[in-house]
Order: structure tokens, then sequence, then C-alpha cells
């Protein structure tokens, strides 16, 4: 009875801090003064919170999943409570235990949300990972990992011949030999688990993206996600009853973030459109079709749908988001022209929730992500001397920490001391706060460097050029040069119909040159593909050391420098 009662206050309290924000997703000054994160000893989220809803709103859908094909899977709160309740059941049936480890690569599919669901259940540890990964990455995520159970696609099992063999196997979709088979999970009807979590226990490991070095494991505990994402769900602008479509693969920490724990903490069904390609169209006919009520993108999904007709379209979004990297501001105000909504940007890592962001009902500056969100104190710290001020680094403050913030790296704890030196947390990005507390991204500490003295951020100059006609993608990285130290570089992906020429790069670096303060100019380019993590997001840093090399070795490759064109 003292369990029931504890797990009946706990979704009490979570229901107040959830509803606090809700009431004021348009009163930022109070939502941001007054709100502070629950504290709990113990917490199972799917426990105290998703089976509170399933039962208060069984028949809302959950998930929402729309095929290429136009075939539509729905499933209510109830039957996800009621399917997650068996799998954990079958799981702990074949040997799972609370605190081992589980590897989740599946695409977004119904069985993914009932593994989550399930081994939140189960006290189980996920590792969501993409299904992009190679043979070598999967090796690495269960070694490092110290992985004890594989929830993947049947078709997929040969891949972990010889570094599996000691794991839970189970196989979605085809059978494999060896393996369990999911769909016999259906016909389970014995005991279902209860584990008493800890609220600081563990409950995500997510592999960093690795933009600058090898993929660190982010450990993320019971309530830092689950609870944490209030500050995600505020940010959104997410209600109860909303349809909510994010833009996002499985396996990274944003599609646990907005199709996952900010959508359900509100309340909202997930929304998905499962495409192979995107296709901009589509989108659009998907977003009018199924009444879409919060839209979530990264830049990449904007840039592409302003390519389309936006006018063509009579969509119910209310709310427009964008993540993963500074959105430019013409995409922006194109958005704006055709729908009359603002796209909100934000900020946050997988280290933690949404951070910094535009909420709802605030005036957006163009270019800036917005100000701190409910439950984070932000401070900017100058790298070289320490000094808080206006311009520095991003840091959390650690006095109290807030919930969303991870545990630290797993087995790693040097790196771990290292960002959270001093009472703050570095996040390893770089901006500036103006008058009015909003904070504009300056690049990552790594990614920012000096031309002729001056600091020079690659988002703003890679912001002036894909507003050229030309240009589908670019990234800005520091060219050595004897004179200058340094002049920047664009390597340039071009958009399509549009061939590299010495012409066109000519006009490119003159359009920089109407664009950009004389110390910012562009002043060599360079057509080419970008290296990219798996997530997507450019690697400057392999770029930038290419680059390097070429000058020291005196191999520029097809660069045009502003100095042909004299």
């Amino acid at each position: 009875m003292a369990t029931e009662q504890s797990t009946s206050d706990v979704t009490r309290e979570f229901r107040a801090a959830r509803d606090f924000l809700v009431a004021h997703r348009d009163d930022y000054e109070t939502a941001y003064r007054d709100f502070s994160w629950p504290r709990f000893e113990r917490f199972n989220w799917a426990r105290d919170w998703f089976d509170a809803l399933a039962v208060e709103q069984p028949e809302v859908a959950a998930l929402t999943i729309v095929e290429e094909d136009g075939q539509v899977t729905t499933r209510t709160y109830a039957e996800m409570a009621d399917r997650s309740r068996q799998v954990a059941g079958w799981l702990t049936e074949a040997g799972l235990k609370p605190g081992d480890r589980v590897l989740i690569v599946l695409g977004n599919q119904v069985e993914l949300w009932e593994t989550m669901l399930a081994c939140i259940r189960a006290g189980a540890v996920m590792i969501p990972a993409t299904t992009l990964l190679t043979d070598a990455d999967l090796a690495d995520r269960i070694s490092r990992g110290n992985v004890r159970a594989v929830v993947t696609s049947g078709a997929d099992a040969g891949r972990y011949a010889g570094i599996a063999d000691h794991c839970i196997r189970v196989a979605v979709g085809a059978p494999a030999d060896g393996w369990l088979h999911y769909p016999d999970s259906a016909a389970y009807a014995g005991p279902i688990p209860v584990v008493d979590t800890a609220a600081d226990d563990a409950l995500l490991l997510y592999f960093t993206s690795g933009t600058t070095s090898q993929p660190k494991l982010v450990e993320h505990t019971q309530v830092s996600y689950p609870l944490g994402h209030l500050s995600t769900m505020y940010w959104i602008g997410l209600q109860p009853g909303d349809v909510h479509l994010n833009v996002s693969s499985p396996g990274w920490a944003k599609h646990s973030w907005s199709n996952v724990f900010a959508p359900w903490n509100a309340g909202a069904t997930v929304f998905l459109y499962n495409y192979t390609r995107f296709d901009a169209e589509r989108m659009l006919g998907v977003l009018q079709a199924y009444g879409v009520t919060t839209f979530c993108a990264p830049p990449t999904v904007w840039r592409m749908l302003i390519q389309a007709d936006l006018t063509a379209v009579d969509v119910r979004i209310r709310e427009c988001i964008s993540a993963g990297e500074p959105l430019n501001p013409e995409v922006i105000e194109q958005v704006r022209n055709a729908w009359d909504i603002t796209i909100r940007d934000g900020y946050g890592q997988t280290e933690t929730t949404a951070q910094i962001g535009n909420p709802p009902g605030q005036p957006v500056k163009l270019g800036s992500m917005g100000r701190p969100l409910p439950g984070y104190s932000i401070a900017l710290i100058d790298p070289a001397s320490d000094e808080i001020g206006d311009d520095g680094e991003i840091c959390i403050e650690l006095a109290p920490a807030p919930v969303p913030l991870m545990r630290g790296y797993l087995d790693a704890r040097e790196l771990t001391d290292e960002v959270m030196r001093n009472g703050y947390y570095h996040t390893g990005d770089v901006a500036g706060r103006d008058a009015d507390g909003y904070i504009t991204y300056v690049g990552r500490s790594d990614d920012v460097f000096k031309a002729s003295d001056y600091r020079i951020s690659p988002f703003e100059l890679e912001s002036v050029l894909i507003e050229h006609p030309a240009v589908a993608e670019a990234a800005v990285v520091p060219s050595p040069d004897p004179v200058r130290l340094a002049v920047p570089k664009a390597y340039v992906v071009l958009a399509a119909g549009h061939e590299p020429s010495r012409e066109l790069a000519g006009e490119i670096l003159a359009f920089c040159r109407e664009h950009l303060a004389p110390y910012k100019r562009i002043r060599r380019i360079e057509f080419a593909e970008l290296p990219k993590t798996i997530s997507g997001k450019i690697r400057r840093v392999e770029l930038r050391a290419d680059e390097a090399a070429k000058v020291e070795n005196g191999t520029s490759g097809q660069t045009y420098d502003e100095a042909d064109f004299k």
C-alpha cells in the first residue's frame, strides 16, 4: 500500500510540474521564474506517468505511423501500455534483469516504442542505435556498452554473429535461427515485472555523433530524460491532444526528445511519416492530410521544404520548430510569409534536454536560439579568462545541477570531470547574449577560428552562403595564409541544376563580398561533398585538417581564390 501511495504522490507531483508549464506556455517570465524540477527518490516513467495517461485517455492515439504507401498504424495509450507490459514480462522471462543493457536497433516501427516502454518497466538500460551503423560500429557498441540483450530486425541477425552470441537476441519481423521471435511476445500471459527503480538508476546510454572525436557514451538516469524533457515540451509548445510530427531517425537523442518523452509528457500523439527518401511535396501533403499541429524538423529538411510551394497546402500547424543546428534567418522568413508561422529555434545536446529556446508567444529574434528555458541557469564563460559575460562558452550552473543533465560519460571519469569543472557543465559551444537575454550561437569552440586577428564564426558565414540560389549546403573552415594567419574558405555543395565552374565560383565570392563585412569575407571556395557524421552533422574538423594538409603540401585541389577574379 505504501508503494501505491508513493506512486500516486509521484504522479501528482509530475503532473503539477507538467501542468504548470502547459498553463504558462505563453508566459515565459512566470514559467522561468517559478518553475522548479520535482526531485524524486524513486521514479519509473512508464508506471508513474504513462500508465496514468493510459487510464485517463485510453482511446487517445499515443502513436500513429503513416507509411509511404499510405498504410496507417495507430496505437492508443491503453494499447501501448498493455503491450509494453506484455513485452516487459516476456523479456524478463527470457532472462532480462534490471540494470541489463539493451541495444535497440530498429526503424520507425511500433516495436521500437513498445520495446522502449518495456525496458523502462523492466528497469533495463536502453542503448538506442541507428540502423545505419556499420558492422564495426555494432561491435563497438556491444563491447563498450557491455550489452546484455539486442533487439533488431531479423533480416539483420547475421550481422551480429560472433559479437552478440552472449546476448539475449530478439528478432523483429523475419525470424532468425537462435533468436527469440518478437511476435511471440503477443502470446505472453505471465507475470508483469514491477521494478521499483531509483531516480538515479541508469535508463539510457547514448553514443554521441562524434563531430570532433570518437563517439562518447552519455549516461542518463530514470529522471534526466523522462522528467527532464518537460523543458523540451515547453519549448515546443506541446499541449494535450496535439499531433506532433518530428523528423528524426531512431538511435539519436533527438528521436527520444521529440518522438517519445516530450509529446508523451504532454499527452499528445507521436506522429511519424515513415519515408525512405525525403520528398518535400509528399511531406507537405502528410502535414495537411493528418492534421499535424506541431512540427519539428532539422534545418536540412526546412531548406528542402521551402523549395516546394508552401502556400499550396492548408495546414493546421500551430507550432514550427527547428533543432539540430542553427536555422538560417532567410528560411524562417520564407515559412513565415507562406504560413504566417514563425519557426522557433532551440538548443540542447545529447547530454541534456532543451536548454535554450524560443518558447511560444515570445518575440523571436532572427538568428537567435532564444533564452534559457525553465529549469536551466545558463552562463557564458570566456574560455581564456573564465570570466562570465555576454560572450563565451555556453555553460550550465551546477548549484544545483538541473535534473535533465546527464550523469556523465560512462567509464570516462576524467572527461566527465573536465566538462563538469568549476561548478559548471561546459557544452563546448560558443555564443553571445544581447541586452534582452537572447543567446545567439557562434559555433563549436573547435570550429571558431581567427583570421587577421578577428574571430570568425563558420555558421555566420555559412548562413550568408546558402542565401545564394546555387548553394545547397556549405561549410566554412580556416585556410592557412602566410599574411592573415588564416582566411575563411568555403566548401560548397551546389543545388540541383547548377554545375561547378570558375564563373559560378566568382559569382558566389562576389555575393559574399556584398553581404559580409570585409574581415569576414570568404576568400577561397571549393566545390565538394561535405564529410558528415552518421547523424548528418558536418565534420568541419575533418575539412579543417584536410585544408591544412592541402596548403602545406601545395595541393589545393580545385580551389578558387578571390585573387583570381581581380
